[in-house]
């Protein structure tokens, strides 16, 4: 097994200063393999040394401009950091150097999202989407989105697609309890409400939302 392999290895097995020397160690003997100056990025990614992480990334592309994973790792440093429109130029080079998986389009999109730029987000929320049907948070995301974009019937179908997933997810409840008051359903988004309190029954906003439901019924 190679010092890489090793290094990822230690990594997920959080042993960082063990996989820190062993990248460090791949990197002397190939100073020219992009591979070496990307995981040692991600891993000080993962332990939030952004600057450092940023170098290292910055070093990969420097030696591989078709590096489709450095630039997913920039993308990454910049995202982590609240660097939104940074972000997503990372992540667009990273698709467009051949990237294509779910994680990038869906970070991708949730740099639109952070942004209020729902509209532009729905196309890569989609294709992660398509590209990782058993992904909760990616799921949601998108329901979510299409429900901002007022694609009410394929908003229903996704947040439905997520309690399949996940039975006890109360956001998507509350968000299926929106969507009912849009389709004037008040009873039915009522009982959503009330599920989504079930579940988590601090969820503030459908607490907020049951009442004003019940205050309107009862008028």
């Amino acid at each position: 097994m190679d010092k890489l392999q090793q290094g990822i290895d230690r990594m997920q097995d959080q042993d960082f200063e063990e996989a820190a020397k062993l990248f460090t160690e791949a990197i002397e003997e190939n100073p020219e393999e992009p591979l070496g100056y990307i995981n040692f990025g991600n891993l000080l990614l993962h332990m939030q040394q952004y600057e450092r992480a940023e170098r290292f990334f910055e070093r990969a592309i420097s030696l591989d401009e078709e590096a489709a994973t450095a630039y997913y790792g920039l993308g990454n440093v910049y995202y982590d950091q609240e660097k939104f429109t940074q972000a997503q130029n990372q992540f667009l080079q990273a698709v467009e150097k051949g990237l294509d998986e779910a994680d990038v389009y869906f970070l991708l999109g949730m740099t639109f999202v952070q942004q209020d730029y729902q509209k532009l987000a729905l196309p890569y929320l989609s294709r992660a989407s398509e590209l990782d049907q058993s992904d909760v948070d990616i799921q949601f995301q998108y329901g979510l989105c299409l429900a901002q974009n007022q694609q009410l019937d394929q908003a229903k179908r996704v947040l439905h697609q997520v309690l399949e997933l996940t039975p006890e997810h109360g956001d998507a409840y509350y968000n299926l309890g929106v969507i009912s008051i849009f389709e004037e359903q008040p009873q039915e988004a009522l009982d959503r409400f009330e599920k989504a309190l079930e579940i988590q029954e601090d969820h503030m906003l459908a607490a907020h939302a049951k009442a004003e439901v019940e205050k309107a019924l009862n008028e």
